[in-house]
Order: C-alpha cells, then sequence, then structure tokens
C-alpha cells in the first residue's frame, strides 16, 4: 500500500504495509510496542532491498561494469536521501556508519582523542544512552579531560541552571546530549545546549536515534557539529547508521578506520586518505542496507514527520491517562507535551521482567530493563522499567491490551 502525506496519521491503513501484524499470538495479532528498541520494516523497505539483490548488487565505487554503477547509484542515492532528512548542506557531510553507536564512538575517538587533554571538560547528560556516554566517559579517561552529567530533576527532564557549576570543573570542550530520550521519552533543548556550548567554545554532539523516526530533524536549525540516527529504529534495515558532522571539522579529522575504500594512495613511505565521506567508510559497506535506508527515509516522509509526532503525542497522552487511574503503577518522565512516545512504568510489587511475561502472554511486546541508560535508572532509584514504546503502526486498542495485562501482572503476581 502506498503511503500519502496526511494531516492526520492512519495508523490502521499503515499497518497493512508490516506483514508481522498478519501473524497471530494466542489468537491476537502481536501488540508490538517496542518501537524505541527497533522498528517494524513495511513491504516497501525489504521490497526494496530484495529487487537491489536481485537486480543490481555489486561491490560499490570500485567497477565500470553495469551492476557496480548501479550499486552505486543505489548506494549514493540512499546518502543523498539521508542528507535530505537532516537538512544538511552538503551529502559529503553524510558517513554511512553500522549504527549512531558506531557514528558516537567515530567522533569520540577521531574528534576526541586528538582535542581534549588535562583542564578539558566533556558535558553529558543524565538521560544519555550508554551509546552517548560510554564512548566519551572511556575518551575523557584516556585524555585526563574531566566528565560531568547535566542533572535531571523529578520529571525527567534537565537541569539547566546545573551548567554554572559544571562549567566551574573545567574548560567545556564537548557537550553530548540525545534529542530524545530512550527511555522517558524526553525532549531535550539541544539548541539551546548548542548556544551554550558554542558561546564556551565547545562543540555539539547529539544522539537523534530516538528523534528521528519520530520528528523532523534539520542540523542547520539544531546548530550542532555532529548528529548521529540509526535506520533499524525508523523502519529501516539494521547494520547501518549515519553520522552528519560540519564539513571543515570532518575534514580535520583523523580517520576512525582503516583499510579498503578510506584510501587515496599507499606506499611503503606514506598512506594518504581519501576525500569526504568516503575517509570514514573503510571497507566493503553494508550496501543493500543503506538502500534500504533510503527506503525507510523514503517511507517515513511520506507517512509525514508531524503526522507521526502528533499520533504518537495522542496515544502518550490516552496512555498515561489510562495509567493514572491505576495508583499501583508509577510512571516515569514528563507530561505529553514534552516527550516523545515512549512510557516508562513499574507495578508496585513486582519485577518489571515479570511484569514483561505476563504481557507476552497476552501477546503484548514491551521492553523490560535498564534501556541501555543505567546513570537514569540510578537517578530514578530503580533498578530497572517496564517500557512501552510507539510509532506509525501503533494504535489505542493495543494500549488497552497493556492496561489489560497490567491487571493481570498486579493480581497474579502483585
Amino acid at each position: 500500500m502506498a503511503v500519502t502525506p496526511e494531516t492526520k496519521l492512519d495508523a490502521h491503513r499503515l499497518r497493512a504495509d508490516f506483514a508481522v501484524f498478519d501473524e497471530l499470538v494466542n489468537g491476537r495479532a502481536v501488540a508490538f510496542l517496542d518501537s524505541a528498541a527497533s522498528a517494524q520494516k513495511p513491504r516497501q523497505v525489504l521490497d526494496t532491498m530484495r529487487d537491489f539483490y536481485e537486480h543490481s548488487y555489486a561491490n560499490v565505487h570500485r567497477g565500470v561494469y553495469r551492476l557496480a554503477e548501479r550499486a552505486t547509484t543505489g548506494y549514493e542515492t540512499a546518502r543523498g536521501k539521508v542528507a535530505g532528512f537532516v537538512n544538511a548542506r552538503s551529502e559529503r557531510e553524510v558517513i554511512f556508519t553500522r549504527s549512531a553507536t558506531e557514528a558516537l564512538n567515530l567522533v569520540a575517538y577521531a574528534w576526541g582523542l586528538d582535542n581534549l587533554g588535562p583542564g578539558d571538560l566533556v558535558v553529558v547528560t543524565d538521560l544519555e544512552h550508554h551509546s552517548s556516554f560510554v564512548p566519551w566517559q572511556y575518551v575523557a579517561g584516556r585524555t585526563g579531560a574531566g566528565f560531568k552529567a547535566i542533572p535531571i530533576d523529578e520529571s525527567g527532564e534537565l537541569q539547566l541552571d546545573a551548567l554554572d557549576e559544571i562549567e566551574r570543573q573545567g574548560t567545556v570542550k564537548v557537550v553530548a546530549s540525545n534529542l530524545v530520550s530512550n527511555t522517558l521519552g524526553t525532549v531535550n533543548p539541544v539548541r539551546e545546549l548548542a548556544t551554550w556550548a558554542h558561546e564556551r567554545g565547545a562543540i555539539m554532539v547529539v544522539d537523534a536515534a530516538q528523534a528521528a523516526p519520530h520528528r523532523p530533524i534539520d542540523v542547520q536549525t539544531l546548530d550542532c557539529e555532529f548528529l548521529a540516527i540509526s535506520s533499524h529504529k525508523m523502519c529501516g534495515p539494521s547494520g547501518v547508521g549515519a553520522l552528519w558532522g560540519r564539513k571543515e571539522l570532518l575534514e580535520s579529522m583523523a580517520p576512525f578506520n582503516l583499510g579498503g575504500e578510506m584510501i587515496r594512495s599507499v606506499s611503503t613511505e606514506r598512506t594518504t586518505w581519501n576525500e569526504l565521506p568516503y575517509k570514514f567508510e573503510a571497507g566493503t559497506p553494508a550496501i543493500a542496507e543503506a538502500v534500504g535506508f533510503g527506503a525507510a527515509v523514503d517511507y517515513v516522509l511520506e507517512a509525514g514527520l508531524e503526522a507521526i509526532a502528533q499520533h504518537e503525542h495522542d496515544l502518550v497522552e490516552y496512555t498515561l491517562g489510562k495509567l493514572g487511574e491505576l495508583p499501583w503503577v508509577t510512571t516515569y518522565g514528563p507530561p505529553p507535551d514534552r516527550r516523545a512516545g515512549i512510557v516508562s512504568l513499574n507495578v508496585d510489587g513486582v519485577h518489571p521482567h515479570d511484569v514483561a511475561q505476563v504481557l507476552d502472554w497476552e501477546g503484548v511486546a514491551v521492553r523490560a530493563g535498564h534501556h541501555c541508560t543505567q546513570p537514569l535508572m540510578t537517578k530514578l532509584g530503580v533498578a530497572a522499567t517496564v517500557r512501552a514504546s510507539f510509532y506509525v503502526y501503533s494504535i489505542q486498542e493495543e494500549i488497552d491490551r497493556l492496561v489489560d495485562g497490567l491487571h493481570k501482572a498486579k493480581s497474579s503476581l502483585g
């Protein structure tokens, strides 16, 4: 089914594009509420990848025969789609990586190791996914730089009034923040953080993996230096992501991986690097996956990012309203107008993993655990939460099934 732009998203119609909802679990379609971990894939993306493998597959940038030219065109066309998606000034500013995690590690290693030292300070937030936290913590330790996190308040939002005290700890060189928290759905004031960073001569690094599937991304409006996104969270295949970076910074950075494709020339005396973006794309890339990433960009844009954001807002509002009627359920995070389509909760007296198991018996798929945000769990005073997350195919009936399942978990285990 073709997707057409709409002001209001029709999730029931879009569900026809996802084969997983044709299958039954205990006689019912799965209520897939774990899209924050990875989204389901529409037929349009799968068909594009199958067609590419069957009719256009070859290695890229290396052959002059027809299949190689088709493959290269498909790969570079996908790069152009990603560049347009984030509003990059140039396609050469978009680096294909294996994931958003690798993209963030690329910046931490290739920029951080050469630009940080004793007396410098890396600033992250208590809301970070480990992929945006641990690489900077590690590189700060390697270089002797300081490492501080912006705390959160009781609603799970950043306490920006703590920045003055943080700044006293050293010379701020990096501010790294997610645009949307993968655990609480908090939408962070990245543009405001970027302004603060730039006033101190620092760079702004944005983890947009959780934001890109659900809302418009504009690197120029965000005014950041680097931004990472992932394909698999926005209806595309796993194994591919992208880093956007300012051209002048990327050109000044050392390569992250060494080998084929990123080489200009090699001799026993010296090796020189290829131009952007290939300087950071060593080896044979995930070619078909990149093509599928481009198809996913098309799908999400045709569905309409504003419509997706509004649809998820409505679902979050409905969910928090329903959960607010249950005194034995604790929810975490800001109100619906300041969060994306994610709700984390706990049931009094029942471990999150047990809650998730009961929900699975009811055909409801959620995530239970620390969600790769252990520092945040510590701040919340819990070891784990149950997380329900929504996307283009999520419908209100699934939330009703979630609430019914919570009742069963409480009555049987609480």
